[in-house]
């Protein structure tokens, strides 16, 4: 799914850049997420906690972020 409309950024993409280890941040920088209109900042953060070695969770809902996703599991679904 789309998460950022403004510069067209996957899920996909922002997860397989976390999984390689680069930070909100740096996914940021590379891939222009949240840094246009700013809407997707909530959602695009929670795929990257989701994709964190260090804090695995079973599965995050974006409820109210606007992104329009639903519950899914990074490892699994983003894979």
């Amino acid at each position: 799914m789309i998460v950022c409309v403004c510069r067209r950024v996957s899920d996909r993409e922002i997860a397989r850049h976390a999984r390689a280890g680069m930070s909100f941040d740096d996914i940021q920088f590379e891939l222009g997420v949240a840094t246009q209109c700013g809407q997707c900042e909530t959602c695009a953060r929670d795929v990257v906690a989701q994709c964190n070695p260090e804090a695995p969770v079973a599965a995050v809902q974006h409820e109210g972020c606007g992104c329009g996703g639903g519950a899914w599991a990074c490892s699994s679904s983003l894979a």
